[in-house]
């Protein structure tokens, strides 16, 4: 029988996922382009740690070591590239291929560093990107807020996969101390089901994926609002009543500060404090108002009501409409068709009337 190591399954399956990727419009955007190279880099590590581990190849582990140095920095330049109101561009990206740099010469010259060396580095991305995840999800400005949630996790799952391959190397290099590298094969494979975790969490925080459990987020506890906060919180409200910029699906927290002309984090401190929630809950109460509405009056099917609101996900629009209303979006059409909303089972609480 032919023997397939395990990393080779896990390349076949990232490269579906990015042929899938490739597949979709909206991965032509710049701020996408990031993630796309991310899933690549993983399926060529993955293929590398193959023939590394299924067939005991020694010869390309400078290459394995190189591209492992890369990889964290790139999960971080995609993730980072969320929090700014205009994506850096690639050629302001240089520094994070020191790393991969520093790996090549120390491979080239001291080999002894290298293990230390890829430790530091995925210890140091990984804290680097729980640092920027402090915010929450309005931290993530270019993040559509249909996904905010979302992006938010897979940002904190990345963070912890990150700390959790360093601490792998570790564990690499202490059994190769002890036992001659008699269980490296394990904690390789074990490794391999961390890159998943991080790739199916890039792959969410583009959009192309969606979780299977609801996903909730508190907003920190707000402090005491301010003259200025109700001002800019007001002019929120007129700017969603008049214009409904909420129909818009690529909304995001950078949209909202940029038609307001004001800076991000202004509008999500108003909205935290006045509102007492985050921005892109905020923006579903006023799609689930909408939803609500085109359900009593139109015999729209349920998905058409869901776009015309402003939502793309399926799953975020029926998580968002039971946190709303307390009912599916057919249980509350079929229960005020019925005329039973008199005692509903939970109120709508909408930001505004």
């Amino acid at each position: 029988m032919i023997f397939v190591p395990l990393p080779f399954v896990v390349a076949l399956l990232l490269l579906i996922l990015l042929v899938r990727m490739l597949r979709t419009e909206e991965w032509n955007a710049p701020g996408r382009r990031l993630f796309l190279a991310l899933i690549a880099a993983y399926a060529l590590q993955s293929v590398l740690i193959g023939f590394r581990w299924g067939y005991d190849t020694l010869a390309i582990m400078p290459f394995q070591a190189v591209l492992a140095a890369l990889v964290a920095p790139l999960s971080f330049a995609s993730f980072a590239d969320l929090t700014l109101e205009t994506p850096r561009p690639l050629k302001r990206q240089w520094p994070h291929l020191l790393p991969a740099i520093g790996v090549a010469l120390a491979f080239a010259f001291w080999r002894d560093i290298v293990g230390l060396s890829l430790i530091l580095i995925f210890l140091g991305y990984g804290l680097s990107l729980l640092w920027i995840s402090r915010s929450g999800a309005d931290g993530l400005v270019a993040s559509r807020l249909d996904g905010a949630f979302l992006s938010h996790r897979s940002l904190m799952v990345t963070a912890v996969a990150l700390i959790a391959s360093a601490l792998s190397d570790v564990f690499i290099s202490l059994d190769f101390d002890n036992t001659g590298g008699a269980h490296a094969g394990r904690i390789v494979a074990l490794g391999n089901v961390i890159v998943l975790l991080i790739l199916g969490s890039a792959a969410a925080a583009a959009g192309t994926s969606q979780p299977e459990q609801p996903v909730t987020e508190a907003p920190p506890p707000p402090s005491l609002p301010t003259e200025e906060d109700g001002a800019v919180a007001a002019h929120l409200d007129s700017l969603m009543e008049t214009r409904q910029v909420y129909r818009d699906p690529e909304l995001n927290l950078n949209r909202i500060a940029r038609k307001l002309g004001l800076p991000a984090r202004s509008v999500s401190t108003a909205v935290n404090r006045i509102h007492g929630m985050s921005v892109s809950q905020y923006v579903n109460e006023f799609r689930i108002r909408s939803a609500c509405d085109q359900l009593l009056r139109t015999e729209l099917p349920v998905t058409s009501v869901m776009f015309e609101a402003g939502f793309i996900s399926k799953s975020n629009f029926n998580r968002e409409f039971l946190r709303v209303t307390g009912a599916s979006p057919t249980e509350y059409r079929r229960r005020e068709q019925a005329g039973t909303a008199a005692s509903p089972s939970r109120a709508p609480a909408f930001v505004s009337p």
